[in-house]
């Protein structure tokens, strides 16, 4: 019977290895080529991209820690928690011609959790552009989106002058949305290793920038600063970290904005705040928080404290509202945002998601607690 179970034990492991090392969905490969310049990154060290003094992040994975998670899951009831909403999330919705429209504005959409379609000095720039209905490899794992439908599907939007991604992790790098907006996209720009899943994915490596912290490009008259982000990637087990993670620093000719992509809360916000700030505008992680990976990501009255840490004028709680990622109810990242930052005086706005923000000295936008009808 033991070696029975140790060859189905082991069948698996090879079943899982084979799948991760042939399906596409998995991302490419960190080639010797690419290991080598990487390695003059002061974020990179024995094949893995740290943070910075060296913290490593990343939950550990142990056969004790598994089972721990797996009885809490069984004995929580999750109808108590409402870790999703009662109802499908009503989405706003916009077309082609409405965003052709946009010319001198600098106008934000929000689809739900970190992606947004950002338009300014006549350019359509997609942030993480996670379209896809589940944040995993595969549709049948994982809690489906909280919407059924999004505010403009891929095939629909215009020629995309821009994609930003902050790191590879499914629910911000997602393989069935590359590939439907390959096409349409001029530039994907991208911390240092991301380039490996795009050019897997068919995007030629000539329109793939690819950017270490505190690097920049220019795109016209706008800057895209890649800068410091306390987290991790990887997208299979025998592959952890071998990307980088960052956020992200939009600035325009009239407007710099700041996007935090994921991670914990550090001193690198203080030290962005200093160096860029302050900021008009910032988009900044507030939800799938969970005490057992305090370093990962941003409890709600740390985003309030990163926002004050980095000068920003008015702030956005983002990577909530449409994908279950931890096991706190679903609107408290937001509720709980709102008290803080109102102790620290931060202006906060939750827009409708689809809705179109003007991002000027005050924000157009509905201004309604839309979250309690769910």
């Amino acid at each position: 019977m033991i070696i029975i179970i140790i060859g189905i034990v082991l069948l698996l492991v090879c079943i899982v290895f084979l799948v991760m090392n042939f399906d596409p969905r998995f991302g490419g490969k960190l080639s010797e080529d690419r290991n080598a310049l990487y390695s003059s990154s002061p974020n990179f060290k024995d094949g893995k991209f740290i943070n910075k003094n060296e913290l490593n992040v990343s939950p550990e994975i142990t056969f004790s820690g598994f089972i721990e998670g797996l009885e809490s899951l069984l004995s929580r009831d999750s109808t108590d928690l409402a870790t999703t909403p009662q109802n499908d999330l009503k989405v706003r919705q916009i077309n082609r011609s409405d965003i052709l429209s946009v010319k001198d504005s600098t106008r934000l959409v929000w689809f739900g959790h970190s992606t947004f379609l950002l338009q300014l000095e006549n350019k359509n720039v997609l942030i993480d552009p996670m379209f896809g209905n589940v944040p995993s490899p595969y549709s049948w794992v994982g809690v489906k989106r909280f919407s059924t439908s999004l505010p403009i599907l891929i095939e629909n939007l215009p020629k995309i002058d821009a994609v930003l991604l902050s790191h590879d992790h499914y629910d911000h790098l997602d393989y069935g949305s590359i590939l439907k907006l390959k096409g349409k996209v001029e530039k994907f720009y991208t911390p240092l290793g991301i380039g490996m899943h795009l050019e897997k994915w068919g995007v030629q490596k000539e329109r793939i920038v690819e950017l270490d912290w505190w690097e920049e490009a220019k795109l016209d008259s706008l800057i895209f600063r890649c800068t410091p982000s306390q987290h991790a990637s990887g997208r299979k087990f025998n592959a952890m970290s071998n990307t980088l993670w960052s956020s992200w620093i939009i600035k325009s000719n009239n407007m710099n904005l700041f996007f935090s992509g994921d991670g914990g809360y550090a001193e690198h916000f203080k030290e962005i705040g200093e160096k860029f700030g302050p900021f008009d505008f910032a988009m900044l992680e507030c939800g799938q928080y969970n005490e057992q990976w305090p370093l990962l990501h941003m409890f709600p009255e740390q985003t309030a404290q990163a926002g004050k840490d980095i000068k920003a004028k008015q702030i956005m709680p983002i990577h909530w509202g449409a994908f279950r990622l931890s096991d706190h109810p679903w609107q408290e990242p937001v509720e709980r945002l709102l008290t803080a930052a109102k102790k620290l005086d931060i202006p906060v706005i939750v827009p409708n998601i689809g809705e179109a923000i003007l991002i000027e000295t005050n924000i157009e936008y509905s201004n309604e607690s839309w979250w309690e009808n769910y």
